[in-house]
Order: structure tokens, then sequence, then C-alpha cells
């Protein structure tokens, strides 16, 4: 082969690994369904609380639909400031439609370098109306897939959330700028 074609097919093939590369990479960001006001709201200042008076938790976030809006489940706020936006899963629409609670021993997965014990509940306001998602991962679980560890996560996170409430006037208020 000549010099000139084996260079050319080495561009071109770096260009395609470069192009390919790249790509995946924008695969693997979801794009934003909604985005954060400029001032910081009432629910992340309670993820920040939260964050600070819990180490044994890896991240809060919190969920719903942001008011104006119809069917665009999101993050909108939480421990992971990058993540606000980001578009539910179904499972989380499923918690926020449904009222129901998911534990979930995240044990050796592939997409998670941590071990963590993860709940999802719903969230409540101050009447305890359920308005929304509250995700609660835990750090570093010894025995992740037991009774009893489900268990000790579940009243942990129930006690957390219920204390939270007192402090949610309202879905909408989770929204209003934090004072």
């Amino acid at each position: 082969m000549k010099t000139g074609i084996r260079s050319t097919v080495l561009v071109a093939a770096a260009a395609a690994i470069l192009a390919l590369s790249s790509g995946a990479a924008r695969a693997e960001a979801p794009a934003k369904n909604w985005s954060a006001p400029a001032q910081k709201i009432l629910a992340q200042k309670l993820s920040d609380e939260i964050m600070a008076a819990h180490p044994e938790l890896l991240s809060v976030t919190f969920h719903g639909v942001p008011p104006g809006l119809q069917d665009v489940y999101t993050m909108f706020a939480g421990s992971y400031p990058e993540r606000i936006g980001n578009p539910d899963d179904p499972d989380d629409i499923d918690v926020t439609r449904k009222g129901i609670t998911i534990l979930d021993p995240r044990w050796h997965r592939t997409k998670d370098k941590d071990r963590k014990f993860v709940i999802l509940m719903p969230l409540r306001d101050a009447r305890g109306e359920n308005v929304g998602l509250l995700v609660l991962a835990y750090r570093d679980p010894e025995h992740p897939s037991t009774s009893a560890a489900e268990e000790k996560y579940f009243h942990e996170a129930a006690a957390l959330r219920d204390a939270l409430s007192a402090k949610i006037p309202s879905y909408a208020g989770l929204f209003d700028p934090a004072r």
C-alpha cells in the first residue's frame, strides 16, 4: 500500500473512531426535559440539608411534573445538580402516579460503581398528600438483599420522608425560591 493511501486510511479510521466515541458519549447523556430556574428552589435547599445531615446517603433526589407542565416527569432537585432536568425512568413515574414504594438493593449492577440500597417512595406535603417522588440512595450496605436490610432501610427512609413532609407546604411550594 502506498504511503499516501495508508495515511488516508489511517486518518479516516481515526475520524470514524472519534465520531463513534463522541456519539456514544452524547447517547449516554439524556436530553433534558426541564430547566431549573436561576435561583435555588425550596426542593434543592431541602436536598442540600438532607445530604448535610445524613452522611449515610449517597444521594437524594426529588422528582415529579413541574408546575405548569403536563406529563413531563423529571428530576427537579437533588444531590447531583447536573442531573436536574433528566427525564424520569418508568419506575420513577410509577411511584409518582401510583403512590407505590420500591426497595431496590443495587448490588453488582454494571452501571452502578457504588454499592447502595435505593428507595423510591412517594414524596408527601405537610397535609400528607402524595405530591411526587423522593429517591434516597444509602451508601455501602453490608447485606442489601436480606429482609432485615430491606426493613431497616424502609423505616429509615420513611422516617426521613415523614420529617421532610412538614417542610413542604405544597407541591408548588417546592418550586418557590429558597429562603
